[in-house]
This record gives C-alpha cells, sequence and structure tokens, in this order.
C-alpha cells in the first residue's frame, strides 16, 4: 500500500514538471511581452496606463500568453498521466479554474487548475478500462471520454469544490476587514503571505479586493504592503537562480531571468513554474518571505498609490527607501530559505538540459 502510494505521488510530480515544461513558452512570451509594454506606462490611480498604440497591442499579445499559460499547465499535467485523450479536457477545465463561474463566481488559479489538472489525468485513466464494443472504442479518445470527463469534472468543480472555496474566500475577507484596525505589523504579515500563497490565484485576489477597498477610503499603507509582496516571490526565484545554479536545470536558470524582469514590473505569476516543480520547498519560502516584506513595509508606514507593484511604481510610493528596503529583506529571506531546504541536483547532467 505504501508503495503503491509513492508511486502515485511519483507520478504527479512527473506531471507537476510536465505541466511546467509545456506552460514554461507561454509563462516567457507573456512576462517579457507585459514587461516592455508596462516599462513605457504611466503609474494612474487605475494602475499603469499605456498610452501608445503599439504598446497596448504588445500588452495584449502579453496578456494572452498569461490567459494561457494556466490552461496549459492543467491540461499537460492530464496528459502526462494519462495521454491525449486528457489534453483537451484537462485544458478545458484550467481555463475554468482561471476564470469566475458559477452563481458564486469563483475563482482558483493556478492551485485549483493543478488539483483538476491531476482529476482529469486519472479520471480519463480510469475511462480507458471500460468495456465497450470495437465500433464505440474508436469514438472513445476523440468524442465520448473529452465529454464525458470535461462535464463530470466540471459539474464537479462547479458545484462542490468552488462551493467551499467561495465560502472560504469570504471568511478571509471579513478576518481582514476586522484586522484593519489592529497592528500593522500582523496586517502586514497576513498580507504579504496572503499575496503569495497562490501568486494571482483568488487568495490573492482577495487581498487586492482588501488593499483597493481600503485605497478608495484613502488608506494606502495595505495597499503598500501588498505591491511590496507581489514582486518578492519571482524575484526570490530569480536570484536563487542566479546564487545556486546547481539547484537548478539550464532551462530553470533561463526562466529565472524572465521571473527578474517580472518581479521588477510587480508580476507574481513569474514565480509559479518553480513554485509547482518544488512546491514543498519553494512555496512556504517565498510565502514567509513575502510575510516579512508587508510587515516591514506596514511597520514603516509605506504606502503605494497606485494598485500595481514592483519597483516600476516607485515615482508614486510614499516611503520609497523602505519601500526597496522590505522589498530587498522580503526577498532575501525567501532566497535563504530555499539556499538550504533546496537540494542540488543529484545528475550533473541536468543542469545543463
Amino acid at each position: 500500500m505504501v508503495k503503491k502510494k509513492q508511486i502515485i505521488w511519483k507520478e504527479i510530480q512527473k506531471a507537476f514538471n510536465t505541466g511546467v515544461s509545456y506552460m514554461l513558452p507561454s509563462v516567457v512570451v507573456g512576462g517579457v511581452f507585459l514587461a516592455i509594454a508596462l516599462a513605457t506606462g504611466t503609474p494612474t490611480d487605475s494602475g499603469m496606463e499605456i498610452t501608445n498604440q503599439f504598446m497596448k497591442d504588445l500588452n495584449d499579445l502579453g496578456s494572452a500568453g498569461f490567459a494561457m499559460m494556466i490552461p496549459l499547465l492543467a491540461g499537460y499535467i492530464a496528459y502526462s498521466i494519462a495521454g491525449k485523450p486528457a489534453l483537451a479536457p484537462g485544458m478545458i477545465l484550467g481555463y475554468v479554474a482561471n476564470n469566475t463561474i458559477g452563481s458564486a463566481q469563483v475563482k482558483t488559479g493556478f492551485l485549483g487548475a493543478m488539483l483538476l489538472g491531476v482529476l482529469t489525468g486519472y479520471f480519463v485513466k480510469w475511462t480507458k478500462n471500460w468495456k465497450v464494443p470495437a465500433t464505440v472504442k474508436a469514438l472513445m479518445p476523440i468524442l465520448i471520454v473529452p465529454i464525458i470527463t470535461t462535464f463530470v469534472l466540471g459539474v464537479l468543480y462547479v458545484y462542490v469544490i468552488s462551493v467551499p472555496i467561495g465560502a472560504v474566500m469570504d471568511w478571509l475577507v471579513d478576518i481582514l476587514s476586522n484586522l484593519q484596525g489592529g497592528s500593522a505589523i500582523l496586517l502586514g504579515l497576513i498580507i504579504g503571505a496572503m499575496t503569495a500563497v497562490d501568486m494571482g490565484g483568488p487568495i490573492n485576489k482577495t487581498a487586492t479586493a482588501f488593499t483597493l477597498a481600503l485605497m478608495a477610503e484613502g488608506v494606502y499603507s495595505p495597499n503598500g504592503a501588498h505591491r511590496i509582496a507581489v514582486a518578492i516571490p519571482p524575484l526570490a526565484v530569480a536570484t536563487s537562480t542566479f546564487i545556486d545554479r546547481k539547484k537548478y536545470t539550464k532551462e530553470d536558470q533561463d526562466l529565472g531571468i524572465s521571473a527578474f524582469f517580472m518581479g521588477l514590473i510587480g508580476i507574481t505569476e513569474g514565480a509559479i513554474p518553480f513554485a509547482v516543480k518544488d512546491m514543498k520547498r519553494v512555496l512556504p519560502a517565498i510565502i514567509i518571505g513575502s510575510a516579512v516584506g508587508g510587515a516591514i513595509g506596514m511597520a514603516n508606514g509605506v504606502e503605494a498609490l497606485v494598485p500595481h507593484g514592483g519597483l516600476i511604481i516607485l515615482p508614486v510610493v510614499n516611503g520609497k527607501l523602505w519601500y526597496c528596503i522590505s522589498m530587498l529583506i522580503g526577498t532575501l529571506v525567501s532566497v535563504v530559505i530555499i539556499h538550504f531546504t533546496k537540494p542540488n541536483l543529484n545528475n550533473d547532467n541536468e543542469l545543463s538540459k
């Protein structure tokens, strides 16, 4: 029984790695185009405003790359487990996870997509054992299996899985609302941790909604903590690839450059590939680092006056020095944790892949 669990876990780990490897080009395309476009923008109350039409188009191309990122992740996780019949359902369900759906309008982001990718893979794997007539067998991989899989897991997600997630989101908003008058350090820790825990997913968006609501009331410090924290995960994993090269494949090292630029413009999703491949080490590290950065920012009264993050918004930050210091310390905390928890690659050949 224990051996079977180990086999399944290794199969899931392999699936996550496969999903990440197919997702990487989409992350790079999206990140590079968004970085170039946003770098030409002007900070406003509604975020970075891009006025040049060519840069607007480039921004749209980058957004398309990011929109494809999560569906590709889920689709190829499912594909790794069950082959070609699982690819389309996995991508469809990954898209569903990354967009609001149902009466509760819940979005679960990359965590939901990973779960649906695994469920899709094993559901399709189970359908391969069905005894069907020879005339039906040819239709199974291209018609019957994709339709049944998408329907069953889609309904399960919309009516079962997403409902408790929506309830958790409401609970978190209530908790955060009650904390706004409390300890600045505690609030900064919570906002920073929530920012990093799912990197652009529903928990991150809950923190965003909370800080935006306070901005509307003229309170900008929580937004400062949040905007510090959004940059820390990609900056941390990027820095780790620069200084701990023996812990990463050549592919990861190249991706670290892209993650670095994403961190500078406040795109947290640049850390997702690293977290997916080594969740038990990378995810706690970036959560702790973001929490530390957010807490330092709150404690020192840093205020971000626009709903964006990273160093790109420095001109519209009150407390510029502490904004940079908080981001630096949070990043270094994550880097140190990764350094001492993540082992070197066993096979030196993996470094040159």
